[in-house]
Formats: C-alpha cells, sequence, structure tokens
C-alpha cells in the first residue's frame, strides 16, 4: 500500500494484487465531510465526499469583480478606530516578521501581550483587540482565549489599567459660552461650529454619527428638527425619525437653518450636512477634499475634526475643567448629564440617548459622578473660628 502523507489532505491511493501478480488501483474511500459545527435532520444521512453537492469547482471559490470591488471599498470605509488599530497592528507585525492579515493565533496573542507591557487601559485593550480580529477574512480569525487569559492576570496586577477617565461633560453653562465665541466673528465656518455644537448636544449623538449626517435625513420646522436614522449602534437595521425640541438657549432651528441655508446659497442641497470650510469662507467640494488627500471620507467631516473644534472653541472661551479631557464626546456627555441632573428618569435618558433598555451607561457614568461631586457631608459641620472658645 503506498500513502502520501502531508499535513493537507491530498488523495490516498490504495493499491492491491490482482489477478496475474499485477498491482491494480481502487478509488479513495468516500469521507465524512462533517465538523462540530454540521447538523443533521433526523433522517438525513451523513454527507461524504462522494456526494455530488460537495464536488465544488473554481465558480463556488471565487466572487465576481463586481463583488470584490464592493468588498474592498466596504473595508476601506471601515471605522477610522478600525483602520487605526489595524494600522498599528500591520507596523508592529512588520517589525516583528510576522504576518498580519490574516494573523495566526501565536501573533494576535502575542500582539496583546504587547499592548499589556506598554500598560494601556484594559477597555483600550479589549477595544482594539476586538477591531483586529473582526478585521480578519471570514472563517479565519484568531482564537482570542489565550489573550482573554493573559488580558485576565493583566487586569489583577495592574488596578490602574482598570481606570476609565471619562469626558468632560459640556453642560449648558459651558456649551452656550461655546457657542457665542463661535459667532463673535460671524463667520461661516462660527455658523457650522455653533450649530454642530447645538446639534451634538441635542441630538444626544456619538460624533461618527454627526459627521454621517445627510441633509435629506434632516427636516427643519419652526419649533423642532426632526432627524430620520437607518440605524445607530445600538438599534442596527432599526430606523427611528427622532424629534428634537428646540429651547431659547439652544437655537437649534435658528443655528441649523442659518448653516443649511449658507450650504444652498452655494447650491448644495443634498449629502452631508457639516463640511469642509476653506479660508475664503466657501464650503469645500468632494473633489477639492480629494486632491488634498481626504479620500476616505469625501465630503463628510472626519469625527476626529470635531473633536478639534470642540476643544479649540472651548479653550477660545476661556473655560477649564475639573482634569478631565474635553473632546467630542463631551457634547454627548453634557446632554446626558444634564438630563440626569434636573430628574430625567432612567427610560427617558436611554431613548434620548438611544442606549439600550437597561443600560447603565448613562446613570454610572454621567449622572451619578455629577451628583457625587456635590456631596460633602462635611458641610454639617460648623466652620471653625480663631475666635471660637478652645474646648477643655
Amino acid at each position: 500500500m503506498s500513502l502520501r502523507n502531508q499535513d493537507v489532505d491530498e488523495e490516498v491511493v490504495y493499491a492491491e494484487i490482482v489477478e496475474g501478480g499485477e498491482l491494480g488501483r481502487t478509488a479513495p474511500a468516500a469521507r465524512p465531510l462533517v465538523d462540530a459545527h454540521t447538523v443533521l435532520m433526523p433522517g438525513e444521512g451523513i454527507p461524504t465526499s462522494d456526494d455530488p453537492r460537495a464536488t465544488y469547482t473554481e465558480r463556488d471559490l471565487y466572487v465576481s469583480e463586481e463583488t470584490a470591488q464592493a468588498l474592498k471599498e466596504a473595508e476601506e470605509e471601515g471605522s477610522p478606530q478600525r483602520r487605526t488599530a489595524m494600522r498599528l497592528f500591520e507596523a508592529w507585525c512588520a517589525e516583528q516578521g510576522r504576518v498580519a492579515k490574516p494573523c495566526t493565533t501565536a501573533t494576535y496573542t502575542e500582539y496583546g501581550r504587547h499592548l499589556m507591557a506598554r500598560g494601556l487601559k484594559v477597555t483600550t485593550i479589549r477595544h482594539y483587540m476586538s477591531l483586529i480580529r473582526t478585521s480578519m477574512p471570514p472563517g479565519k480569525k484568531p482564537d482570542n482565549s489565550l489573550f482573554l487569559l493573559l488580558l485576565t492576570q493583566y487586569r489583577k496586577k495592574n488596578k490602574r489599567a482598570l481606570r476609565r477617565k471619562e469626558a468632560f461633560p459640556i453642560t449648558l453653562p459651558y456649551l452656550v459660552p461655546m457657542m457665542e465665541k463661535t459667532e463673535a466673528d460671524n463667520r461661516p465656518i462660527g455658523w457650522r461650529d455653533s450649530a454642530m455644537f447645538a446639534f451634538g448636544y441635542r441630538f444626544l449623538g456619538r460624533s461618527i454619527e454627526d459627521v454621517d449626517l445627510d441633509l435629506e435625513d434632516v427636516t427643519i420646522l419652526d419649533d423642532r428638527v426632526l432627524v430620520w436614522l437607518a440605524e445607530d449602534k445600538t438599534h442596527k437595521g432599526e430606523e427611528q425619525t427622532l424629534v428634537l425640541h428646540d429651547r431659547p438657549d439652544l437655537n437649534l432651528v435658528f443655528r441649523l437653518r442659518r448653516w443649511v441655508r449658507y450650504l444652498a446659497e452655494q447650491g448644495i442641497t443634498t449629502g452631508p450636512v457639516f463640511r469642509e470650510v476653506l479660508r475664503s469662507g466657501k464650503v469645500a467640494s468632494a473633489e477639492t477634499r480629494e486632491r488634498r488627500g481626504a479620500t476616505k471620507r469625501g465630503a463628510y467631516l472626519r469625527p476626529q475634526t470635531v473633536n478639534e473644534r470642540v476643544k479649540l472653541w472651548f479653550g477660545a472661551a476661556g473655560l477649564k475643567t475639573d482634569g478631565r479631557p474635553v473632546s467630542s464626546h463631551s457634547l454627548r456627555a453634557g446632554g446626558a448629564t444634564d438630563l440626569g441632573m434636573n430628574g430625567a428618569t432612567d427610560e427617558e435618558l436611554e431613548e434620548a440617548g438611544r442606549w439600550k433598555k437597561g443600560s447603565r451607561i448613562p446613570r454610572e457614568r454621567y449622572v451619578r459622578p455629577a451628583k457625587d461631586a456635590s456631596k460633602d457631608p462635611f458641610r454639617k459641620i460648623p466652620v471653625h473660628s480663631p475666635d471660637a472658645q478652645t474646648p477643655k
């Protein structure tokens, strides 16, 4: 009998002596085609290599040029965080002489330990490793069990790595001076930023949701703004129409209508609401941005741009924080904090910020810290006066 022993599946040829002393060849025995995930119905036979349905040709393995291009574009248009995570991972793999995509379980585990050696927060490490794993081709994702084992040990030995530094909440006492500062020069970029800040606070959106908003999805009425969402992070495949009621201190309708009118004057009535403004005051076209290298987002702003503008105007307004960082997320945090501090129920908070039902995030991250900061049991103790008689 002759066998070819290799690590990959090869045809096994069996030989036996037949009449005349010659060797005859027999067909290989049919192999069962099952694995740990095979599901069979009652009475259904186990599929084998003889099953004509299991005989694949090249047509079953390749996708068309159109599908390949669509997959490439979908991958390139992934979230900025995923692109950043993969860029850093690929650079590390290149230094280590390892294959980045698809990576092995050993490479994935080793990179996780590399992030831990840098002393990063547990949430940051877990987030980056999740983005890397989901970026791998279908069916070729590394096993993350060893990485999670290391992360458990890391959590126990590095208590500071568990510390989460939340964004400083930009509540109305901070937001209003910021918006007034943006409009002091009466320039288009200030109109855009004040509309973007007012909308971000009232919309309670994530920065990517703000910059992905299209003009076609917004209806501006006299006392409210209607926003249509195809889906969001916690409502995949569930469309929503949100009603954003205006308020005198926010002036959302005025600020958003002024900016949208300015876009219309330049012939822009479709596409992204918030766009880049050039030094001339004109709105940059997608072609202009492409010539300058902004090919990923086209006419859409990057979420990082919102982050930069929030920091700029917060400082320009002369505002100070309590040590927590200011970011685009501060607008969402500010709206949630204002709601919670003024009697909003858990259900109202969840609905306003589109958190999952029963989510503890709005209460634990935004409302409770603000309430705890205002508590001081030592206020019950009378202030000591130097003239007071010393007790004997």
